[in-house]
């Protein structure tokens, strides 16, 4: 913690969130015109599973889907190398039945190998869209409940920093999918919900900080409150964010291509919830005007203060 101690974290405030800022603009342009690179879960499409006796090399698998048409072919290991997941989203003029009979002949003329058809779904469009409904609501729904417990526990100036550094966090992950054009499916929508829950995890810390700090430190002016209250929680911050994101690395770089976007997505919104968690949310409720007075707990009829918070 003496590392960290003479660090004035609420001095760069102001660069910080220019800096919040523009990358929020950036993401958000980007949304907006290139749009999220969105995968069968949500424009519906087929999923052909199948198995082979020995393991195979996905590249001439995606060579022969590209020559006869299909170059946006998802095509991954999972399970083990010998097993290959294909995902094709809608053709025109082709239905299941067809998409199907069409590609399965052409695998098993692609390799000598014995292949076996394990399974062969599909997404309809109107899934897809309900997926997507679903799915923008159950962030939202996040972030209302946020809103109202950190109402509750700490103080509505509080809550609007948490849900801004979440916000912040969510629209900057999605802007990097949306930049890098990377497949966005429910597996990433995943990891944006539980990037909202490490991030609020991380400004909780930080708040409870701040309010012990503002009930025992009378002389000191809210942003040195707040200033000393990170500097207080930064290590544990920090030495949080470190061990998560060695074990996401390492998901990233041996987990394989099924888990890769949701490794990716979790990797992203740690770094930048822990930015956050050290900036965002701090400095918009400095910004909203706490002071000592808002921390300080209701008083007994006796004049005994009492802390209404467990």
């Amino acid at each position: 913690m003496a590392l960290f101690k003479e660090i004035n974290f609420m001095g760069l405030r102001n660069i910080a969130m220019s800096i919040s800022l523009v990358f929020i603009l950036i993401s958000i342009v980007s949304l907006f015109t290139n749009k999220l690179n969105v995968g069968i879960d949500f424009t519906g499409g087929s999923v052909i599973e199948v198995g082979y006796q020995e393991a195979v090399d996905l590249n001439p698998i995606r060579q022969s889907l590209e020559n006869a048409g299909y170059g946006d072919a998802i095509v991954q290991h999972f399970g083990s190398a010998k097993e290959v997941l294909i995902r094709l989203v809608p053709q025109a003029g082709h239905n299941k039945a067809e998409l199907s009979s069409f590609i399965i002949p052409l695998l098993s003329a692609q390799s000598t190998k014995n292949m076996d058809v394990r399974r062969v779904d599909f997404v309809g469009p109107q899934v897809g869209d309900e997926l997507r409904e679903d799915g923008g609501l159950a962030v939202l729904y996040a972030l209302i409940a946020i809103l109202i417990y950190v109402s509750l526990r700490f103080e509505y100036r509080f809550s609007l920093g948490a849900v801004a550094a979440l916000i912040h966090d969510v629209v900057i992950t999605l802007g990097v999918f949306s930049i890098l054009q990377l497949d966005f499916d429910l597996s990433v929508l995943a990891a944006i919900l539980a990037v909202i829950g490490y991030s609020l995890n991380d400004t909780i810390v930080v708040f409870d900080r701040i309010r012990e700090n503002f009930r025992k430190i009378r002389k000191k002016t809210p942003v040195e409150v707040i200033n000393l209250s990170i500097n207080q929680t930064i290590s544990r911050t920090l030495v949080t964010s470190l061990t998560t994101l060695l074990v996401l690395i390492a998901l990233y770089a041996f987990g394989g291509q099924v888990i890769e976007a949701f490794s990716l997505a979790l990797i992203i919104g740690v770094v930048v919830g822990t930015y956050s968690s050290i900036y965002v949310a701090s400095a918009s409720a400095l910004a909203l005007g706490i002071t000592r007075s808002d921390m300080l707990a209701p008083e007994k009829e006796d004049g005994e203060a009492v802390d209404p918070q467990p």
